[in-house]
């Protein structure tokens, strides 16, 4: 069956892209811990991280590199962590997150709520902010 993330790649669920190779996806999170939360998938739709081939799993780390370059350009914050959860969605990911202390990543705490346009302007200047590093 395919994923959620898998329909989010072909456009058939909308999303607020912040980066796309032929590879790898990012896409803001619909309930972000923090404001910049950040998926990053591969095309590849494997379920479980350590599942990827090697070559997929260091691309995958690359890219998410660069998105997070990317989202510390955008969001004040004083790093942008990496989390690897990986049960809430079939489809390997990482989580990208803003983080100004440890209690940003809590997952139990509840969502940020964004206007869908507040959502795409942050979609839109995350995509800048990539495209002016390379």
């Amino acid at each position: 069956m395919t994923s959620i993330f898998t329909k989010i790649i072909n456009g058939e669920i909308p999303c607020h892209k912040v980066a796309e190779d032929a590879h790898y996806f990012a896409f803001l999170d619909i309930n972000p811990v923090a404001k910049g939360h950040t998926l990053v998938i591969p095309k590849k739709e494997v379920d479980y991280i350590f599942d990827l081939d090697a070559e997929t799993l260091s691309g995958l780390t690359l890219f998410a590199q660069k998105v997070a370059k990317g989202i510390a350009k955008v969001v004040p914050c004083k790093r942008v962590g990496v989390t690897v959860l990986g049960l809430e969605v079939p489809h390997a990911h990482v989580h990208l997150i803003p983080l100004n202390s440890e209690a940003d990543v809590d997952f139990k705490k509840p969502k940020l709520k964004m206007e869908s346009a507040e959502t795409a302007a942050l979609a839109r200047e995350i995509q800048s902010a990539i495209g002016n590093l390379q």
